[in-house]
């Protein structure tokens, strides 16, 4: 098959649904298809001068974007006519309310090919700008409710979902879920293990790491730190990821204090792993959430999860077997919960193998799978 994925980022953009993406487009290659991958020459910071490249074997096309709507979208219409000049079996869109998606819809109309569609999740309230509510208003209830009237196939990565993609005009016998998953490379034990000597760690180590976005709320892991910190002495707070518009605000909140540690975004898969592996805990204190990748990741480095039950999350993580589900800014009882996990080495050795074992059913290739099954019927 000619496959076509449409997404809003891709490397070198830090991004779980270009992540995904990627993830699938790897195993789609393996399994001989043609893969082409279009997203805007937008890397969250700058834009990307490399209009067209192969990695590892995907022809990755970024099409110039015009305009810029807040921070979480951007409007590239050139993709409607390479799409449609492209000939594709399938064209397997990312990310609903979006207008590549859209843009998607119309190009396999046109072209009679097969039109995927995985929403992602961007259902419910989330702090936005006054232009992004605007657009997200016209856009769920005109354009995109027509547009998924049109696809093939609807992918939901939770069944939380469900309940929207109806309400926004999704047909349901036309629904499948596929949660995201995580490389096995996550459950590969990595021996010389440098992360902490090299961030001069020492004592227990509490993680977070996802966007600095208010919607993740890294602000409220800082919060939670102190408090802790309070009670606990020989406990490191790192935080890391991309900026999406609190990295200064963290920094003013973390100040003086030498125990909260703000690292630097990467895409190195193994310092990842490294990190992950060096933690006790991870914590996702998120105002809101799709099926964060780093959920899975985390469960398949072993680590307890202390998370707001918000979204997908309660739907694959259950309270105390996997770590605890927190009510979102109840900062106290985040500190207990995070406080009595670091007391209990043999709570955690516990949840941690409950952990281990439920990610194996997230296994991008188990995941990869049943998307090309999607494809095929």
């Amino acid at each position: 098959m000619k496959i076509a994925h449409v997404c809003p980022e891709y490397r070198p953009a830090i991004s779980g649904v270009g992540q995904v993406v990627e993830e699938l487009a790897k195993r789609q290659v393996a399994l001989g298809h043609e893969v082409h991958v279009f997203t805007p020459d937008w890397d969250k910071e700058q834009r990307i001068k490399q209009k067209e490249e192969i990695i590892d074997d995907i022809y990755v096309h970024r099409c110039r974007h015009l305009i810029r709507v807040a921070n979480f979208e951007t409007i590239w219409p050139s993709v409607l006519t390479r799409l449609v000049d492209g000939r594709f079996d399938i064209i397997h869109s990312h990310l609903f309310g979006h207008f590549h998606f859209v843009l998607s819809s119309i190009a396999s109309t046109f072209t009679k090919a097969k039109h995927i569609h995985t929403t992602h999740c961007p259902w419910s309230d989330a702090y936005r700008s006054v232009p992004g509510r605007i657009g997200m208003l016209i856009s769920y209830n005109i354009f995109s409710r027509i547009a998924i009237k049109m696809t093939s196939r609807i992918i939901a990565i939770t069944p939380w979902e469900l309940d929207f993609i109806e309400k926004y005009g999704g047909s349901k016998d036309k629904i499948s879920v596929v949660p995201n998953g995580m490389s096995k490379d996550f459950f590969k034990k990595i021996k010389s293990n440098d992360f902490k000597k090299n961030n001069n760690i020492k004592g227990d180590l509490v993680l977070f790491f996802g966007r600095l976005s208010p919607t993740k709320s890294p602000d409220k892991f800082v919060e939670i730190a102190k408090l802790i910190l309070k009670e606990r002495k020989n406990v490191i707070f790192v935080i890391r990821g991309p900026d999406e518009g609190l990295k200064q605000k963290v920094i003013d909140m973390i100040g003086e204090e030498k125990k909260i540690i703000l690292l630097e975004a990467t895409r190195d898969r193994e310092e990842i792993i490294k990190m992950y592996q060096s933690a006790d805990i991870f914590v996702m204190p998120s105002y809101r959430e799709g099926l964060p990748l780093t959920l899975f990741e985390a469960m398949a480095s072993g680590l307890p999860v202390v998370a707001t039950p918000v979204n997908g999350i309660p739907y694959e993580m259950e309270d105390v077997k996997n770590g605890y589900l927190v009510p979102y800014e109840n900062i106290e009882m985040f500190k207990d919960k995070i406080i009595g996990l670091l007391k209990n080495k043999k709570l955690r050795k516990k949840i941690s193998a409950n952990n281990l074992l439920k990610a194996k059913s997230y296994d991008w290739d188990k995941i990869s799978k049943k998307t090309e099954e999607i494809y095929k019927n």
